[in-house]
């Protein structure tokens, strides 16, 4: 398992992208929030978060994603997860009932295709 956590992000295809990857706990509580900043600075109507590499997240990986879809619905711009998930990520998510408020795709290319919006379990 990746211990080290890192996001990078970039625009690909009109979209805000930003690549998640390793172990998410407290240490790395302002990684992913300030991806979130960046993009509502960019102004792009679509971020991608691939998640597809977190090996783990915990409360405070949680609660980046919450806020990082509380900040995208407010300025309505849309927010997709990409999978596929970890099991302990799958878990986080299930457990905390916060499944289903998030759109997830299986693949990059689906995230940022012309394809439906699909949430978890669809």
């Amino acid at each position: 398992m990746q211990r080290t956590a890192r996001v990078h992000v970039r625009e690909e295809r009109g979209a805000f992208v930003v690549v998640a990857s390793g172990a998410f706990d407290y240490d790395e509580r302002d990684l992913l929030p300030a991806a979130w900043d960046e993009a509502q600075e960019r102004g792009l109507s679509l971020t991608v978060a691939d998640l597809s590499a977190v090996a783990f997240g915990d409360s405070s990986f949680l609660d980046a994603l919450l806020v990082g879809r509380r900040r995208h619905r407010a300025t309505g711009q849309r927010l997709v997860l990409v999978g596929p998930l970890s099991t302990t990520v799958l878990k986080l998510l299930t457990i905390t009932n916060v499944l289903e408020h998030f759109e997830i795709v299986e693949s990059l290319t689906e995230a940022l295709g012309s394809g439906p919006r699909g949430t978890a379990g669809s």
